[in-house]
């Protein structure tokens, strides 16, 4: 009998990337906190959106880029 394993973990690095793109020597947990309410927010909000994928990316210090992929762009900037 085989170990199963998600197949999100199998594809990362080579078909997939990360959801999120940082490195943190300090305040690891609260940068992972904050990405989770950051998920949540977007999700709560933007619930028509059709909203597939979040990616977040943290630039220097406080710089965030946050890329909201969508099947419905027009519902996300507000047509």
């Amino acid at each position: 009998m085989g170990q199963k394993i998600h197949p999100y973990g199998l594809r990362l690095g080579i078909v997939t990337d990360w959801k999120s793109r940082w490195y943190s020597d300090k305040d690891y947990a609260a940068q992972v906190a904050e990405d989770y309410h950051i998920r949540k927010y977007l999700k709560d909000e933007l619930k028509r959106g059709a909203i597939s994928r979040i990616d977040i990316e943290r630039i220097g210090g406080s710089k965030v880029q946050i890329d909201v992929h969508t099947g419905r762009p027009g519902v996300v900037i507000g047509r």
